[in-house]
């Protein structure tokens, strides 16, 4: 039986946004000049304004959260546990078979091959006894690879050179532009003045929804017509955040350009925009992953990491039916700290990621 180990307020909500819908594809558009020539539209669309969430800020990791984390390894840790004590029934110590069987196990629990093999690693070094002394072991292993290295996250006006300026990325249909809404609350409750930049301009949808989200926060928005240039209203944006004296930039972007390469050459130039208007710009590049797409986020991962040197990750959607195996994979194999984990629809579900507390819900 295979176990899955893993699996304030704004004073200018003049142009606002959104709460996310399903993304839809996109093709590739004509190449349209790098610098910006046209207004940035104000004018928000016709539609009744969303409940408005509590002003009260929660703690960065409420018991609600914390239960709806357990909740959603439920059948992680119920799996992990039975197959864990099936191991040791006999009474004796593993045998190079139970150590084959559980490699195994990791393996299918989206740990990945390479990251399994060198948890065997391990535990070869390590003679273990019984069930409670391989749980703690593999405890103390998992935490030692979601430990990442982390840069401190600037959010001082005073130390950054104009407002910080977030990049975000991710493949359509992941939650983007939620966790965009997510994020822009929760600075909005600190008392950050926060800009939300539609540059996914291939989707009127993502831009409604983005507007949405603007609306429901009290943030700022800032978009152009569809199928504008996405480096234009990039420009625009900074320059509109500069004026208005914006803390937060939170910029989304397109998820599919027809090609990887076309979608990759795009961000690109995206974030040439954003350093020609501030050198030390973007402070962030976050990466949202769906938790439930397995090892194809390692894939999305990789392809993100290597063209727009991500520097946070958001994972989303992990709730009972993501193996939480891809948290330690993902971790470890890029070595990119885990920023935000999101459990679900509200807009408290989305909390930053706490390594010891992750632990202490999946065993």
């Amino acid at each position: 039986m295979a176990f899955n180990i893993f699996k304030k307020k704004s004073k200018q909500p003049k142009e606002t946004s959104a709460e996310a819908g399903k993304e839809d594809d996109v093709s590739l558009i004509p190449d349209r000049p790098e610098e910006p020539t046209e207004e940035a539209e104000t004018e928000t669309p016709d539609m009744p304004l969303p409940e408005t969430p509590s002003s009260d800020p929660p703690p960065s990791s409420t018991p609600g959260f914390y239960q709806r984390l357990r909740n959603g390894l439920t059948k992680t840790r119920k799996l992990l546990t039975t197959d864990i004590d099936e191991l040791f029934s006999s009474g004796k110590q593993l045998s190079p078979d139970d150590l084959d069987e559980l490699e195994e196990r990791l393996i299918t629990a989206d740990i990945g091959v390479k990251t399994a093999m060198e948890i065997m690693d391990r535990l070869s070094s390590t003679k273990i006894t019984d069930a409670d002394h391989l749980r703690t072991s593999l405890k103390d292993i998992f935490l030692s690879y979601l430990e990442t290295e982390r840069e401190p996250v600037v959010e001082d006006p005073d130390l950054v050179s104009g407002p910080r300026i977030i990049l975000v990325v991710g493949v359509n249909g992941v939650g983007k532009t939620t966790t965009i809404g997510k994020l822009a609350a929760r600075y909005v409750r600190d008392g950050k003045k926060v800009m939300l930049v539609a540059a996914d301009t291939f989707r009127a949808a993502a831009m409604e929804q983005l507007e949405i989200w603007a609306q429901r926060t009290g943030a700022d928005f800032i978009k152009h017509r569809e199928n504008a240039d996405p480096a234009a209203v990039v420009f625009d944006g900074i320059e509109a955040a500069r004026a208005r004296g914006i803390d937060i930039v939170l910029i989304d972007t397109a998820g599919r350009l027809h090609t990887k390469v076309n979608l990759m050459e795009e961000l690109k130039k995206v974030k040439r925009t954003i350093t020609k208007k501030n050198s030390d710009a973007p402070h962030e590049v976050l990466l949202v992953l769906d938790a439930t797409t397995g090892q194809n986020a390692l894939s999305q991962a990789e392809m993100f990491v290597q063209a727009t040197g991500v520097t946070a990750i958001a994972l989303t959607k992990l709730d009972g039916t993501a193996k939480g195996g891809i948290v330690v994979n993902l971790c470890h194999t890029f070595n990119v700290p885990l920023r935000y984990i999101g459990v679900g629809e509200q807009i408290t579900d989305l909390q930053p990621f706490e390594p010891e507390e992750f632990i202490d819900a999946l065993f």
